[in-house]
Parts: structure tokens; sequence; C-alpha cells
């Protein structure tokens, strides 16, 4: 971010005199609501760091590591005392109070758009660190950020930059999320689409390696019927008797080569009938194995389709994100269900009919419920602790119900309702009461 724009930019912020909230809502972007007006996000990546505005913006999880938790505890609802951008630097800074049990408490919040090293600090008054959004050793800069370490300043600098002056910060700052819209969300897209291509190719691959299972029955139907044929005519064959002559059971001749290695012609039976045994059993894992991988493949096809029709970077975000890998390690889902995470809410729906039966026995009772209106679909469980969901969590997990169902493009009826109200029948049929309906699309 240019200097001479976050100067102007914080000029605009000095009308505001309170935080409302502050929370991280992506990786890199952190959520300033003031005393009025739509938020504020600073998105604090390396190499790009900006300010921009947007009346709302979806958010993939709850944060929560220490930073997160000191941020929103010293400046939530806190008084702004002033702001300020250091000579010389891209950094801003806003000495704010807010007032605890005992006594009041006086912090800074340091935003430092500094390429390669931005970052986002709390001081407190004397300048020690308290938190940072990201640690930088010793060993890698002269200046340390670490918990407990007096922050130091960094030396200015000269800019050459041309004095922009903007009109309307506001409009500015809507503009620069459009503009950032336009030439990063068809990158973000490609990027999943390639994610989801790789993955379908080789589904693709293993399905089509699958073998025939009603070849398999087939040839397992002939062992069966050729080992019966041999007891029958156990009393006309002699011991190393390598084929059989038979009539067949349908009345014709029949020859049926046995095993080189068998002695008796009994043993041969029961070769035969193990074969048929094994071959049986092949053809019911084979079909499983298909129908597992197909719904895998359904679901990819229609989370590119979802990927594809997303309008919005934080929306496309919310596809395949990036998890942290504690997370990652935790997380061990059932290969017919998926889950989806926004605002801090797991989401989850049924690949399958065997994913809904299990999303439906393993849902608790307040968790929220959702279905087609009077049409076949997946089913939608809401894990939910609270009493109430947001509006903008119905809205995604609406979306998802008619994504991911084998319906054709077009606006459809959503019923849902606490899983507690929904009844099982056969399957994943279900009759359920007291619910409300929302609209969604498939696009």
């Amino acid at each position: 971010m240019k200097r001479s724009i976050l100067v102007q930019v914080t000029e605009h912020l000095k009308s505001y005199k309170k935080f409302n909230i502050i929370e991280k809502v992506d990786d890199t972007i952190i959520k300033i609501g003031f005393d009025r007006g739509t938020p504020y996000f600073f998105d604090m990546h390396r190499g790009d760091s900006h300010i921009f505005k947007k009346e709302s913006y979806k958010k993939l999880r709850n944060y929560n590591s220490p930073f997160d938790v000191l941020l929103s505890k010293r400046f939530t609802n806190a008084k702004i005392q002033k702001m300020e951008v250091q000579e010389g630097n891209r950094i801003l800074k806003i000495f704010a109070s807010s007032s605890s049990k005992y006594k009041a408490q006086n912090s800074i919040l340091q935003f430092e758009f500094t390429g390669r090293n931005t970052n986002v600090i709390i001081l407190d008054e004397n300048l020690v660190i308290l938190e940072a959004f990201r640690h930088i050793d010793e060993r890698t800069s002269f200046r340390e950020v670490k918990v407990g370490v007096t922050l130091e300043p960094l030396p200015p600098r000269e800019f050459k930059e041309s004095d922009e002056k903007i009109e309307d910060i506001e409009d500015y700052l809507h503009g620069e999320y459009k503009k950032r819209e336009i030439s990063q969300l068809t990158v973000i897209k490609n990027q999943k689409l390639l994610t989801t291509s790789k993955k379908l190719k080789k589904l693709q691959k293993l399905y089509d390696r699958l073998e025939n299972e009603e070849k398999l029955k087939e040839q397992s139907i002939k062992l069966q019927n050729d080992g019966n044929l041999i007891l029958s005519n156990l009393h006309d064959m002699n011991n190393y008797q390598k084929e059989l002559l038979v009539v067949d059971y349908d009345g014709t001749p029949k020859t049926i080569k046995l095993p080189d290695d068998v002695r008796t012609p009994a043993e041969a039976a029961n070769r035969l009938f193990k074969r048929a045994k094994k071959l049986k059993q092949k053809a019911k894992n084979t079909y499983l194995e298909r129908e597992n991988l197909s719904s895998k493949i359904t679901f990819l096809q229609r989370l590119q389709l979802s990927i594809n029709s997303s309008k919005s970077i934080d929306e496309v975000s919310l596809y395949l994100p990036k998890q942290p890998k504690k997370l990652k390690k935790r997380i061990k889902e059932n290969a017919n269900i998926e889950s989806f995470f926004i605002e801090g809410y797991k989401i989850s729906l049924g690949k399958n009919e065997k994913g809904n039966i299990t999303l439906l026995k393993e849902a608790k009772m307040n968790d929220i419920w959702m279905h087609i209106k009077d049409i076949p679909s997946t089913h939608v469980i809401i894990r939910n602790d609270k009493k109430t969901v947001a509006d903008a969590v119905l809205e995604f997990a609406s979306k998802l119900c008619v994504q991911f169902s084998s319906v054709p493009e077009g606006s459809y009826l959503i019923d849902y309702t606490y899983r507690r109200n929904v009844k099982m029948r056969d399957g994943a049929n279900v009759n359920y009461i007291k619910y409300d309906t929302i609209k969604a699309t498939k696009e």
C-alpha cells in the first residue's frame, strides 16, 4: 500500500471514536467495525497489503490463536485516542483505551504495510510487544518481533510516490476490493479447479480399472455349475483325470477342464467352488467400490460447478479451504460425507444415501437439518451449539443443498428445522414438523 494513500485513509479514519468489533475473518484479513458505518478490512498479505471496504465478508472459521484472542480482548469496544502514520514509513499506529474490571488498559495496534515484513503488532503503552500476527526471530531480522520484547522502530526512508489525491475515501476503498476481485477471482477459481481436476483424473482412472461385476458374477455361476456337474458325475470319474465330458442341466454336451494340480474329482469340485465364492465376493466388492468412486466423482463435479458459480473471493474461498495442519489431523470424515466451514460453523452434507443416513443418525437434537422441499435431495446438517444461526450460514448451507443435489439449474425452496423435529422412516426418508423455508438457486 502506498504511503500517500495510507496517510489519506488514516485522516479519514480519525473521525471514528471507538472500535465496535475487531476480528480476523481470513488467514490474512482483519475486519474492523468502528462506531458507525460498514466495516473496514485490513488485508495484511505479504507483498500486497491493503485496506478495503465491503458490506460483508464470509468468514471461514473462528480464529483462536493468542494473537486473535488478545486482539479482540484489547480492542473490541475500546475508545480510540489517536491515529498516526509514522514519518518515513508505511506504518499505521492506533492508540486505544479499554476498560477492565480493575483499571483502564492502554494499547497500541500497529499495522505495518512493509512488503515482505508486513505485520500487525499489539503493544502496551511502553512499546513492549504483547502479541504479533507474525513473530520474527533475531536470526531472521535485526528487528525482533517477539512477545515481551520492546519493539525497535524501523528507520525512516524516502518514498518516491505520486501524490494521488483521493476525492472520496469510501468509494476508493470499495473500489479497491472490486479491482482486486476482478483480477484475483479467476486466478483463485482456476487454482481450485486445477486441484479438483487432478483428483477427478485419479478417481476416473481407478473407476476405469474396475472389472465388470456382471462378468465376474457370470464366471462365478459357471464355476459353481461346473463344480456341481463334477459332483453329479463322480461315479464315472477317475483320479488325476484332466477333463470331463458331461451333459449340462439344459441337455447340451459339455467338456469341463479340471485343474492340473488336483488329484481327485472331489478335490477338483471343491477348488471350483472356492474360486466361484471368491469371484462372487469380488463382484460384490467391485460393485461397492464402483458406487463409492461414482459418488466421489459426482461430488467433485458438483464442487467444480459451485466453484465456477462463485461470485466473490470470500465465497470461493469456502470451497477447498486451506486447513491448518493441526485441524487437518483432527478431521477424519466419513467417505460418504463432506464438510464445509463458515463463520465457525461446520456444515456437513451426504454424498449419497449412506451419507444422508449417517448424518441423520449422528446429528444432535439442536443441529439444523436441511432438505429441498418435496424433492429428493442431499441432506445437510449445520452443527449448532447456539440458540440462533446467522443468516449467512443458513444461506450458504441452503446453497450447498441445491448445488450438491441431482436437480437442474433453477430456484428451489429449502425446508430447515432442528434435528429433533425430524423423524427417520425408511433409509434416508423422513417426516418433519415445525420447519422454516428459505430460497436457494442452483447455477
